[in-house]
Parts: structure tokens; sequence; C-alpha cells
């Protein structure tokens, strides 16, 4: 097989697997009437492909730069700030790469809409569906780890005002009516203003942690351990659940796939994940380093909690539109490969019908109520990202990415000293996935079993505090 390469504005394929010839099989990827396309143009109905790359870039930030920026720095304590660095350099370089394999292998196997028919290429009917329901499983979990950082930060603005499950419903609400926007085009501005409030709302709790002459949560008076570690010394559960929440801060990348399937050039696609994953990267590594190193273990989870009340309060209010946002993102993910997968090759797809109104959201419903009892089982911050890093996302944007490589390059096993390394590397990436699959899962498991053991945890839809602070 070959590698697939561009051509003009045509994707050449990989060697064709059948008697159709790859022009039938895949045309132009860039074609209006380009009928391996899941989205049609010039058609009639709801004109989905109208996503500029730039537009891309923006909302792969927001689904990136989300709860995971706000998880990094006590999973620093955890680790020691260099292996922590590492971590963060290390996952997200992973992460980069995994989903430029995603995105070529798609551009080569057009008609793919989701990570689940990228599976069903190379694995079938059953890959679909196993994929599908971990994807969907996925964000449905991050969905509600955004669900329960937006109640956070209610709980911070309002001193508690009501019960925590109440607000998480609140959340829950406002999260369905911005999911239930149909399009990507449509909810750009969300993105836009959904990273910005992040940004700034973390920038202001670095900026407010280095103010201070001891960390907010440590005691004010005498001397105290501040616990800022160059290197840490974690157990293996800590420490796996700790590289789980680095991992998956930067590990959503399956949702990239869906926004392709909406641009109007899906070949622009590398240069939107390059620009999103270099500001990520940079702004993971400067932000958490900073946090953990005037904080140590006193730092909170969410991280908008570190600076003290008045702080923790303008944080929270202005980061509570972002949190919001990525909720809504990951919701509107999950929910649109539902929708396509109920309605694909229906003339319901596109067509402005009761039969389209009333699936689409029944999708965005149901995903976010399951975020939304997800979010109050297990109620702490750090432990839901570890959970979808380490249960979900390993497979999901390790794994399977790993195997989409192998697919489309056997003949590299038998190339040269150097492509022949280069496959092998691709099962070293799939090893690395089922360890932390395996181990992840494990450690998070444990984790949350001795939290609701030593009362960290109160219990399951109770209206304790479970804000997860360190």
């Amino acid at each position: 097989m070959t590698l697939a390469t561009k051509t003009g504005d045509e994707i050449a394929p990989a060697a064709s697997r059948n008697s159709t010839s790859s022009t039938e099989r895949y045309g132009k990827i860039e074609n209006p009437e380009n009928a391996t396309e899941v989205f049609k143009t010039g058609e009639g109905g709801v004109e989905f492909r109208t996503v500029g790359w730039i537009h891309a870039s923006v909302i792969f930030l927001k689904v990136i730069f989300a709860t995971g920026v706000l998880t990094i720095p006590s999973a620093m304590y955890v680790l020691g700030a260099f292996p922590g660095a590492i971590n963060v350099l290390g996952w997200q370089a992973l992460n980069t790469y995994t989903a430029i394999i995603q995105g070529n292998f798609r551009n080569s196997h057009a008609g793919c809409h989701s990570i689940a028919d990228m599976a069903e290429k190379v694995g079938g009917i059953w890959a679909r569906e196993i994929v599908g329901i971990i994807f969907l499983v996925t964000f449905a979990i991050v969905g509600a780890s955004g669900v329960f950082g937006a109640s956070v930060a209610l709980n911070a603005l309002s001193n508690h005002a009501i019960c925590t499950n109440y607000f998480m419903l609140v959340s829950m609400i406002t999260v369905f009516i911005l999911a239930s926007v149909r399009k990507f085009e449509k909810i750009a501005w969300l993105t836009w203003i959904g990273f910005l409030s992040v940004f700034i709302a973390v920038f202001i709790v670095v900026v407010g942690v280095t103010t201070r002459d001891r960390p907010a949560a440590a005691p004010q008076t005498g001397d105290f351990d501040l616990g800022y570690h160059v290197i840490g010394s974690p157990t293996f559960v800590a420490g796996i659940t700790s590289a789980a929440t680095i991992f998956c801060s930067g590990a959503g990348t399956s949702a990239f796939l869906p926004v392709i399937s909406e641009m109007r050039k899906p070949r622009d696609y590398n240069k939107a994940v390059y620009l999103c994953m270099s500001i990520v990267t940079a702004s993971y590594l400067s932000f958490s380093l900073v946090v953990y190193r005037w904080c140590g273990k006193w730092v909170a989870s969410p991280s908008l909690g570190s600076a003290g009340g008045t702080i923790k309060k303008v944080a929270y209010g202005i980061g509570l539109i972002g949190l919001l946002v990525s909720a809504c993102l990951y919701i509107h993910v999950a929910a649109k490969y539902m929708f396509v997968r109920i309605l694909r090759n229906s003339e319901h797809l596109q067509k402005n019908s009761f039969v389209h109104w009333s699936v689409w959201f029944g999708c965005t419903l149901t995903m976010s109520v399951v975020s939304f009892l997800l979010a109050s089982g297990i109620p702490i911050f750090n432990y839901l990202l570890a959970l979808a890093g380490s249960l979900t996302f390993a497979p999901l944007a390790l794994g399977l990415p790993g195997y989409l490589w192998l697919y489309d390059h056997q003949d590299y096993r038998k190339g040269s000293i150097l492509k022949t390394v280069i496959y092998y590397l691709h099962w070293v990436l799939i090893a690395i996935a089922a360890f932390m699959t395996v181990g992840g899962t494990y450690g998070v498991i444990q984790q949350v079993i001795d939290a609701y053991a030593n009362g960290e945890i109160s219990s399951a839809f109770s209206c304790a505090d479970n804000s997860g602070s360190s």
C-alpha cells in the first residue's frame, strides 16, 4: 500500500482494496458534488459545509483547551515539576501526531464522518459499533467534567447558596440549550468567547498566585510546607492517575473528525491542528508550571480556586462561559455522531423536517442527561478527567490511530531499516494505549473507592461540596 498524498485539489487514496476505481470511490475531496462526503453542498436543504480552517482551529482549541488546563497543576504536585513537564510535552506531541493520522486517514477514505466510521474501514461493523460506544462514553465523561466545572463556578460565585446538584442541573440545562445549536459554524462565535474566557481566567489565576506571600489554602501564619518538588515520588495508583489526567487534557482529537465534514476545504485540517496544538502545549506548560511553583500541594482542583477568595470569584465569573461552552462542544460532538448514525442516507439528514429536529434534540438531551448523572456520581474534577483519559481516550486517541496508520502503511514493514523502525513504533503506540487503559483505569477506580471510603466524596447526588480541592 502507498502513503496517501495530496495532489492539487485531490486526495490520492491508499491503494484500492477492491475493484472499484479510486476516482469513483473518492473523487475530489472538495468537489461540492462529491458523493462520498457525508454532507452534500449545492443540493438544497441545510448547508453544513461552511467552516473555514481558522474557525476549525478555534473549535479544536475550545475542545482541547478546556477543563484539562484546570487539573494539570495538581497532577504536577503528584509527579513533580520535571516529570510533569515531560508528561505535558510528551502527551501533547503524541496527541498532535495521532490527530494528524486521523485526519489523513479520513481524507484518504472519504465518507468517514467519525472515528467509528474509520474503525469500520479497518475492522468491520463490530469495530464500528464498539468504537462508537467508546466515543459516546468518552464525550459523556468529559461533558460531565464541564457540567461539574460549571457547577463549581456557580457555587463559588453564589457562596454555595443552594445544593451543588441543583447547580449541576442548571448547568446541564444550559449546556443542552447551547449544544442544540445545529451547525459547527453557528457555534463558532461561542468557541471564540469560550476559549478567551478560560484563557483569561487561567491567566488571572497565574498572575494572582505570584502576588501572594503564600498559597491561599496554606496556613496564613507560621511555617508551612509548600510541597513543591522537582521530582515527585508517587505511588503507582497516584502516578498513573496523574499521567492519565495530563494525557486527557489534549486527547480529545477524535472530536476533530466531525468538524472536517463541515469544513469547506477538508485538506486544510492539518493546518488547523498544528495551530491549535501549538497554542495548547505552550499554554499548558507555562501556566501549570507557574501555578504549581507558587502553590505546591496547596493548589486547588479546578485550579481557578488557587489564588484566594476574591480572585477565585473573578476567575470563575470569567471562566464560567468557557466551562459551559466546553461541555456544550463535547455534548454537541457526541450528539452529532448519534444524529448522523440515525439519519445517514435518509432525506431527513439535511431536511428541516419534524423528524430531523426531533432526532437532533433527542440526541443532545440524551447526552446532556448522561453527563449530568456522571458528574453527580463522580463529583471530583481530577477523577472524571483521569477516568476519561484512561478508560476511553487511551484506546480512542492512541490505540486506534496507531492501527489506522499500520493499515495504510503495511509496506513499511518490509521497507528500509528506518521504515521498519517506524512501522514497529506504531505497535509501541498501541502497547502504550493498552497500558494506559488497563493501568490508568485501575488507578482511577482505586482512587475513587478510596475517596468514598475516607469521606472525600460523601455520596453520589449529595449536596456536599465535593469540589476536589487539594
